[in-house]
């Protein structure tokens, strides 16, 4: 199969250091062009990662006939304006997650896909990592019984005013930034989606206000998913599914090391001292590279990317009723959520 030429729109850390040479791995992807407003960074990047073209600009990338699809890490800010011109010049995209700033922009850009005719996708490269998918399939075969609650905890410490993290008007916060984790792959374990969803912020006045801890529960038809989520708190994560025999969890769930193998744990709780423990270890993988491969397979050979519009609209209306929750003090339903959209 003809690889897929990729474009990069900026050079965000999570792509310069992560994405793009996990891509340049892959047996589908080539990374073939990254651009910048500030063309000398653009230029070191492409040196820096054996990069054919850098631009200055852009819009200069877009207008390369040469580029079949570009992956977007830009700020949050910027996902909706530049994932609907990419997809004007006919380019497929790979936006990272979150989607947009809200239920609203998710919902235009499924509507500049439908009218460009691209393939456009969100970046939760959780969703086919070899962990994510055989703990799917273990919840599934009653492993653990009958799933019915999930807890969930990630964040980190960052306090420079300077972080696009702590800069509200380009989309930070801890609830777009890891919060979001909990959310989707919650949903992927129940296989359902959330009826309602109670929420307490805590904000930081020095940011703009911006959600430094987040914490929410989300009801299933099948259960609770219960997450913490803080941009101010110590280095952490975590993501356990408890079943009424057993729980499951992934030892590092969200960002495993790359190229590392994984590992699973189940314990069907005979005691509390790990009698009952088993763990799998899965092969070494990197979840970027398998997440370019499969969008781009998905480009060649037709059919759907790993993580589609329709997906990270429904991920998009939980992270908003989490926000109006916490806001009103009262449960939400994401469902509520996204007919106020449609109307």
């Amino acid at each position: 199969m003809k690889k897929v030429r990729w474009g990069v729109l900026g050079v965000a850390k999570i792509a310069v250091t992560r994405v793009i040479p996990a891509m340049q791995a892959g047996e589908c992807s080539e990374i073939v062009g990254i651009a910048s407003r500030d063309r000398a960074r653009a230029e070191a990047a492409a040196r820096d990662l054996g990069i054919p073209k850098a631009y200055g600009s852009y819009e200069e990338m877009l207008a390369d006939p040469q580029i079949d699809a570009v992956y977007n890490p830009l700020p949050n800010h910027l996902h909706l304006p530049w994932s609907t011109r990419a997809a004007e010049a006919g380019k497929h995209v790979l936006c990272e997650k979150p989607i947009g700033l809200n239920l609203k922009e998710a919902l235009q850009l499924m509507a500049v896909r439908d009218r460009t005719g691209v393939k456009m996708g969100e970046g939760f490269m959780v969703q086919n990592h070899p962990q994510w998918l055989r703990i799917v399939e273990l919840v599934r075969a009653g492993r653990i019984g009958q799933l019915h609650s999930a807890v969930g905890t990630f964040s980190y410490f960052k306090d420079d005013a300077d972080n696009i993290r702590n800069i509200r008007e380009y989309g930070g916060g801890g609830l777009f930034d890891i919060g979001c984790y909990a959310i989707k792959t919650s949903r992927m374990v129940f296989g359902e989606e959330p009826v309602s969803v109670s929420a307490a912020i805590t904000r930081d006045p020095r940011f703009g206000n911006i959600d430094m801890l987040t914490s929410a529960i989300l009801e299933y038809p099948s259960g609770h998913c219960v997450f913490t989520c803080s941009t101010q708190i110590a280095l952490q994560q975590s993501m356990r599914f408890f079943g009424s025999t057993g729980r499951i969890e992934a030892e590092l769930p969200f960002n495993p090391t790359p190229g590392g193998t994984s590992r699973v744990r189940i314990d069907d709780g005979r005691d509390l001292n790990g009698g009952g423990l088993t763990i799998e270890e899965l092969p070494a993988c990197d979840q970027y590279t398998i997440q370019g491969d499969l969008f781009s397979r998905a480009i060649r050979e037709g059919g759907e990317v790993p993580v589609p519009l329709e997906d990270a609209v429904r991920t998009m209306a939980v992270i908003d009723a989490v926000f109006l929750a916490a806001e009103t003090g009262r449960k939400e339903s994401p469902a509520d959520v996204r007919m106020r959209i449609a109307h």
